[in-house]
């Protein structure tokens, strides 16, 4: 008796040490349903679902926002140049690929912006952009200037992250003075389009040090023949890359003061 005793615990210990083979399926079999959602959704829908928390989801043919509103991703619609810029889906936003290694740019990967996309995303008129908006401390050390900037989805922790380690180069101070500007609810000259500095995104440094098409051509025409100028260290260049925000130097039409955070463009 005491033998039969004995054998039952040692067979109930290895029960409990040794689970049923049903456990490893069932997580092979969630780990298949999670994979087979994850390839139902187009890869930039991804991209920005990562990116922007306050996104909610994406229904199959648009995103979708916590306020009920409904933005076409993808309108099947081929496009020019000028139409990317004035009348672009959300997929168009993409057209581009961003390349953190380009020398001399042939595109603009990040001109392209869906106006409605971004209103929904940091607010749709003036008034709800600066009720977002927080007083930075930009680079403490070495400018000790305030500027304004959006507190909506990191965008405010990744240029306190830029201001944090560029204050670790007094070298380059000159081109980090002076900021040009912030937040400025404005259209781009010479066009109807909303600038992304009216979301309290981008940051304009030392223009003194600085190169714009528009300034260079005297004109507006985006068909214009530029010649590409630069005057800003790539060091700087890669620490705002590195948090999340894309730079207007990689642009064909070069504004090389313009660092805008746009992380669904750099994330990976």
């Amino acid at each position: 008796m005491n033998n039969l005793f004995l054998v039952l615990n040692i067979l109930f210990v290895l029960a409990c040490n040794n689970p049923p083979s049903s456990h490893p399926k069932e997580e092979k079999t969630t780990q298949k349903v999670s994979k087979t959602l994850t390839d139902s959704i187009p890869s930039k829908v991804g991209l920005l679902l990562r990116a922007y928390k306050n996104i909610v989801s994406f229904d199959g043919k648009y995103i979708v926002f916590p306020s009920g509103k409904k933005i076409i991703f993808d309108d099947s619609t081929k496009k020019n140049t000028e139409a990317l810029l004035n009348s672009p889906d959300i997929e168009d936003m993409f057209c581009w690929a961003y390349n953190t290694e380009a020398d001399k740019p042939t595109e603009d990967p990040g001109r392209v912006r869906n106006e409605d996309f971004f209103k929904a995303v940091y607010g749709e008129t003036s008034t709800e952009v600066r009720t977002h908006l927080m007083a930075l401390k930009w680079c403490p050390n070495t400018v000790n200037q305030t500027i304004m900037f959006s507190t909506k989805n990191g965008a405010y922790e990744a240029l306190q992250k830029v201001s944090a380690e560029l204050d670790k180069h007094p070298e380059w101070s000159k081109y980090l003075t002076n900021i040009g500007g912030t937040f400025n609810w404005r259209v781009i000259k010479g066009t109807d389009r909303l600038s992304a500095h009216a979301f309290g995104i981008t940051i304009d440094i030392n223009t003194a040090y600085s190169n714009y098409w528009q300034w260079d051509c005297d004109c507006t025409n985006e068909n214009a023949n530029l010649d590409y100028k630069n005057r800003i260290p790539m060091g700087i260049v890669d620490i705002f890359e590195k948090n999340g925000f894309i730079w207007g130097g990689r642009w064909r039409h070069y504004d090389t003061m313009h660092f805008e955070y746009r992380p669904e463009l750099l994330t990976k």
